[in-house]
């Protein structure tokens, strides 16, 4: 019977784990498993199973969720968007200064302001795209 009891919390763990996507209830879930295993294959008091429910539920939050979360954050190794114009060289159009410019990035035209206010680039030069700031290129001479 505690095995049953048990098994029905690591379900119910498990379901609200979908929706909350922490992974804590998840590691719980896992030592709710445990202990339904433990109550299931051996004869022992419910104090002993709610022992090893504690005991794997730490050592999961402990050593496996700080990995599943840094496989789950990990960014796309493939840069999209405005991450993969970052780095690339671009051509001043129109003087970039602090109040404003166009440079010319992958074949579009894009505003441009300078990455340090007292810079100002020539129209011709090529510069480096250092980040992207809403729809305005962040420009730098290395």
């Amino acid at each position: 019977m505690a095995a049953l009891v048990w098994l029905a919390a690591a379900l119910v763990l498990l379901g609200v784990e979908a929706l909350s996507g922490e992974l804590i209830l998840l590691m719980l879930a896992g030592g709710a498993l445990a202990a339904s295993g433990s109550a299931l294959f051996f004869d022992l008091p419910i104090a002993v199973d709610g022992v090893v429910f504690a005991v794997v539920s730490v050592l999961l939050l402990a050593a496996a969720r700080p990995v599943a979360k840094r496989h789950l954050m990990r960014r796309p190794a493939l840069a999209t968007n405005a991450e993969a114009l970052q780095g690339k060289t671009a051509v001043v159009t129109a003087e970039v200064t602090s109040r404003g410019g166009q440079v010319r990035l992958d074949g579009d035209t894009w505003s441009a302001r300078p990455m340090h206010d007292a810079d100002v680039y020539e129209t011709g030069q090529d510069v480096m795209v250092m980040q992207i700031d809403g729809a305005t290129a962040v420009v730098w001479k290395g």
